[in-house]
């Protein structure tokens, strides 16, 4: 354990922790626009930068060690001229179209224009065009709202391993595409959708629906497989318009494509919302209880088991059940039917 000093406070950390942790320890707030404690510190959005005794300039403090007898200033007269100057140097080169823009109220860039009270911008100029329309149906690329972060890129590096995307070109012409700036053609898995700190990147099944006023949050787990991810249901009115995981989840806020995008068919009216049996052979399947569902399977599985052995009947199981589903599962067959006749399914 090293013990460091920020803003006059003493705090003792494990070594290798960096100066940002160690203040977030503290309930310090240190601007952040590329940092995520899930990903390798970046150092690109120079918003964390602080002071260090014995330092001749200001350093970012997602990057730096903390180191025993450190002094730490975060907060100067200094600081605040430098952080601010930053930010509006990214909103010279950012649409002013924030009423509109699917992350309102939730984008890490319009909080910190609050936060540093910028309402008019010292620095005109050209401003990038990099928009473009992309063909695939899951998500949506604004990059004249991107401000190079990294995020995106890390992310999918870092734990999708697939490195779909990343940076080309230099200075004023530079921005993230996939290589040869081809269309996004990858998982689709939306990490980069839920890391991006702007409206760069969003769900196309989200646009045109409620943002933030009247949508409901629901934590619920997603029922695609067996990994049973937290999820966060937005719901609005009577459906649910979006799913987002949180970071202090067990998946650690990361979901797949299905989890992520796959959520209409909760709105279908054509959802099986009761069983049904067909009461008569050859006769239409009618709703019917889960008593009378249940019997019937009963008398059906016992028929045939009596007639043709307990090898006659073989069960099939879900991934998309439990562990303790599939557990009691394979013990009825096993134990109560008889057989080991039991197989799964347990592709992504």
């Amino acid at each position: 354990m090293i013990s460091l000093t920020i803003d006059d406070k003493t705090i003792e950390v494990p070594e290798g922790t960096t100066v940002l942790e160690a203040a977030r320890k503290l309930d310090i707030d240190i601007p952040t626009l590329c940092y995520d404690s899930r990903l390798k510190p970046y150092g690109a959005c120079r918003l964390c930068i602080v002071e260090i005794a014995g330092f001749p300039k200001p350093v970012t403090s997602c990057t730096t060690p903390a180191a025993a007898n450190m002094v730490v200033k975060t907060n100067s007269d200094l600081l605040y001229r430098l952080r601010r100057t930053t930010i509006e140097l990214l909103l010279s080169d950012h649409p002013n179209d924030c009423m509109v823009c699917i992350k309102s109220g939730d984008c890490t860039l319009q909080e910190l224009a609050y936060l540093y009270d910028i309402r008019e911008n010292r620095f005109q100029g050209e401003m990038r065009d990099h928009n473009r329309i992309d063909e695939n149906p899951f998500i949506m690329r604004e990059q004249n709202k991107c401000v190079m972060c990294g995020l995106c890129v890390r992310v999918c590096d870092e734990v999708e391993g697939v490195g779909a995307i990343g940076y080309v070109n230099r200075g004023f012409e530079s921005k993230i595409c996939p290589p040869f700036e081809r269309e996004l053609n990858c998982e689709f898995c939306g990490q980069c959708v839920s890391i991006c700190p702007t409206g760069a990147l969003s769900g196309k099944m989200w646009a045109g629906l409620p943002r933030q006023e009247g949508v409901k949050l629901t934590d619920s787990t997603c029922t695609y497989c067996g990994c049973g991810c937290n999820i966060t249901l937005h719901s609005h009115a009577d459906k649910v318009i979006r799913v987002s995981a949180k970071a202090t989840s067990h998946n650690r806020g990361w979901l797949c494509v299905k989890g992520r995008f796959g959520f209409d068919f909760i709105n279908r009216g054509d959802r099986l919302t009761t069983p049904l049996i067909r009461r008569e052979k050859g006769g239409k399947l009618e709703p019917a209880t889960w008593d009378e569902a249940l019997s019937l399977i009963t008398t059906k599985m016992n028929g045939i088991k009596e007639k043709h052995g307990p090898d006659a009947l073989g069960g099939l199981a879900s991934a998309r059940c439990t562990n303790e589903e599939n557990y009691l599962f394979q013990k009825l067959f096993r134990k109560v039917i008889g057989t080991n006749n039991v197989d799964h399914c347990a592709r992504y």
